[in-house]
């Protein structure tokens, strides 16, 4: 729980914080159209990465080239390099790690972090998951 600020007090959290769950947001962003194409799922593996890759794949316009930035190394798992085979339009450009900075979609996890996210008190994962889509 957040404890309130006064002339000369910061902000601090209590010791009892209580986490009710937690969720994994995996977004993309369409630069040229200004377009996010997201996805909130229970894990962060890569059977969900190639999840959210079809979902992308049938949101997308198919003459569409869909390059990524990312330094997930996730992303270089055995079972995604060969869905990555069999859709050549998606490509992959990994970063270094500790440059997500150079990853535009790192912005608007940002935002959702500073404006929905931190201070909030989420009793269920589901009430989490709708913060971020508001």
């Amino acid at each position: 729980k957040s404890l309130p600020m006064f002339p000369g007090r910061l902000k601090m959290l209590t010791h009892d914080d209580k986490r009710n769950g937690t969720t994994t947001l995996f977004a993309a962003l369409g630069v040229a159209e200004g377009r996010i194409i997201s996805d909130c799922m229970p894990r962060h593996r890569h059977r969900e990465w190639i999840r959210f890759l079809k979902k992308i794949d049938a949101e997308t316009r198919p003459e569409l080239d869909l390059p990524f930035v990312d330094n997930d190394s996730m992303h270089k798992h055995p079972k995604v390099q060969g869905w990555l085979e069999g859709h050549q339009r998606f490509c992959m450009h990994f970063i270094p790690t500790s440059s997500s900075w150079l990853n535009v979609i790192e912005r608007w996890f940002r935002d959702i972090t500073q404006h929905r996210i931190r201070n909030g008190v989420f009793k269920r994962v589901a009430q989490l998951e709708q913060a971020i889509r508001e």
